[in-house]
Order: structure tokens, then C-alpha cells, then sequence
């Protein structure tokens, strides 16, 4: 176990590698730079030094120097927790994402809790009672979340918490408690805040992962070990815990490599919906501007994250399933 878990870490040192570099050359791809949009108003007003404007900035970013010499001082930098220079505000990206990296973190941590514990729940429940209304209800929660965008659900909910209860629930925190450092109260007003934002964007998740569990443990349930067990007068509890549920969360628990990316990834128009102070709307607008260091250190984030939770579910994955050993060899 412990050769595999160094190998993993030594190779995820060339994929992030790799990843970064696709992510820094494809966000520069389109035409033009960060400052091409910032010259174009300077321009729209009749401002007669915006060429020489626009070169004082491109030497200030290092737009100026090769693609692949930006690239290195960019990847150099990380390990100095120095992601250069944003082009949006002219201060460091570090100092930029600071705060909203650790909003983002607890919104996403809370939503895949919300996932793993209410999918887990209802997808048991649902197998365990086939055909039952209580599967029916499942399946049917199961289909709209499939069905509904995460956009169109964070609008439905604003509309009716303004009209129906007088609620405004955009943003992560109370007016007041913005810029301001961490307190009971803020911390308070962020976990008042986060309730609709967890549910919002951990509904298609939950859907899936429902449908998912409760058709693996639908088969393990019709296998012949389980008519055994019954037959020997298992409880069963028992016998759901200890046999077929423990095969059947085995996909369950391979998700949560993919679902670490899906949830930052879907939660970006969500965040513009709600006006939530997260990554997502930042990282939006650094692709639409093209600010490549902002944009690539967002997305490293996410690529750190994914290999992370695939390391994280093929651990589990060995803890839970004898059957999986790493590094084993078949005898004959």
C-alpha cells in the first residue's frame, strides 16, 4: 500500500505538470491579450497615449516576453505561492483569491457532504424497497434533478424566497460582514447563507449518484450469497451492511474523483446567479478577458483537487473491497 500511494504521489508530479501547461497555452490561444480590452476603451475614448499605455502594460504583465518564458516563471512561482501578476485589478493573483479560495473550499466541501449523505441515504432506502412509493419518490427526485438545470433551480429559489417570504438569498454572508475578518457572527451568516447555494448545486449530483447506488445494490441483492445469508438466518441489517452494500457503494466511493471537478465546475454559473463571492464568477471573468494567470491558477486548483479525490477513492476503494489489492499478482 504504501509503494502505491508513493507512486501515485511521484506521478501526479508530470500530470499537474502537464495539465498546467495545456491550461496555460490553450487559455492564451484566442487573439489578442489581457490588455487588448483595457486599450480598446482607452481608445473609444479618444485617449491619445493608449498605444503607449498599452505597451507599458504588456511590459508590467510580461505579455511582452514568449509565451513559453511566461509560462516558466508562472510555474516557478507557484512554489513561492506566486501566481503573477492579475490582470483585472494590477495586484497579485495570491492576494486576489485568497479569500474567495477559502469561500469556494467550504461551499464545495459542504456540498459534496450534502451529496455523499443524502444520495447514500435514498439510494439504500430505495433498493432496500423496490417498488415501494418510497422508491418511487426517489426515482422521481432522481429524474428532476437530472432534468433541471442547476441555473434555472438557483432562479426558481431567488424568486420564490424574494416574493413568497421576503428573503434575499444571493451572496454568502450578511452585507455587513463583508471585508471583515472572521467572526461567530460571520461564521453564523455564511452557514445561513450556504444552505440554498448546497442544494442548488448538489441536487444533479445527488440524482446521479442516487440512481447509481441504488441500481449496483439492486444486482448484489438478486445474487445467489445473499439468498445463502438469508437462508441462514442473517438479520437483515446484517447482512445488508456486511455483504452487498459493501460491493455495491464501490462505484459509489470511485466518484469521488470525478465528483470533485464536477461540483467546482457546476457551481461557476450557479455562483453568477446567486452573486456569490466564489471563484467561479472570478474565473469566468479571467477567461473572458483572457487574464492567463488567474484563469490557469483556478484551474490548477482544479487539477490538484482531481487527482487528489482519485487518489483519495482508490484508497478507499482497497479499505472497503478485499478483493482489491494494489500491487498484487494473480497465481495460478
Amino acid at each position: 500500500m504504501l509503494q502505491f500511494i508513493v507512486r501515485r504521489v511521484l506521478l501526479m508530479i508530470p500530470t499537474l505538470f502537464v495539465i498546467s501547461a495545456l491550461v496555460y497555452f490553450i487559455i492564451d490561444l484566442p487573439p489578442g491579450d489581457c490588455v487588448t480590452s483595457q486599450i480598446e476603451e482607452l481608445l473609444a475614448r479618444g485617449d491619445p497615449d493608449a498605444h503607449a499605455r498599452a505597451e507599458e502594460l504588456r511590459e508590467l504583465y510580461g505579455l511582452n516576453l514568449p509565451l513559453w518564458h511566461r509560462y516558466l516563471d508562472w510555474v516557478a512561482g507557484i512554489f513561492r505561492w506566486d501566481f503573477g501578476l492579475s490582470c483585472q485589478d494590477t495586484v497579485p493573483v495570491a492576494d486576489l483569491i485568497s479569500e474567495r479560495m477559502m469561500l469556494t473550499i467550504i461551499m464545495e466541501t459542504c456540498t459534496i457532504a450534502f451529496i455523499w449523505i443524502v444520495s447514500f441515504v435514498i439510494g439504500v432506502y430505495a433498493a432496500t424497497h423496490q417498488y415501494k412509493w418510497g422508491d418511487y419518490v426517489a426515482s422521481f427526485i432522481g429524474f428532476i434533478g437530472l432534468s433541471i438545470p442547476n441555473f434555472l433551480l438557483a432562479l426558481v429559489l431567488l424568486y420564490v424566497g424574494k416574493v413568497y417570504f421576503g428573503l434575499s438569498i444571493g451572496g454568502l454572508m450578511d452585507p455587513e460582514f463583508i471585508e471583515k475578518p472572521m467572526s461567530w457572527a460571520k461564521f453564523v451568516s455564511i452557514a445561513q447563507h450556504l444552505v440554498i447555494p448546497v442544494i442548488v448545486i448538489g441536487t444533479s449530483g445527488t440524482a446521479g449518484m442516487i440512481r447509481r447506488l441504488r441500481a449496483n445494490l439492486l444486482d448484489e441483492l438478486q445474487k445467489q450469497y445473499v439468498t445463502t445469508g438469508r437462508a441462514k438466518g442473517l438479520p437483515p441489517l446484517k447482512l445488508l451492511i456486511k455483504y452487498p452494500l459493501r460491493h455495491a457503494i464501490n462505484p459509489f466511493v470511485a466518484d469521488i474523483g470525478h465528483l470533485l471537478p464536477e461540483v467546482i465546475s457546476g457551481s461557476v454559473i450557479v455562483s453568477v446567479v446567486l452573486s456569490l463571492p466564489t471563484t467561479g464568477p472570478m474565473l469566468l471573468g479571467a477567461l473572458k478577458t483572457q487574464d492567463v494567470n488567474l484563469a490557469a491558477t483556478f484551474l490548477l486548483f482544479v487539477a490538484v483537487l482531481t487527482v487528489i479525490g482519485m487518489l483519495i477513492s482508490d484508497l478507499l476503494l482497497a479499505a472497503l473491497d478485499p478483493r482489491i489489492r494494489f500491487g498484487a499478482t494473480s497465481e495460478k
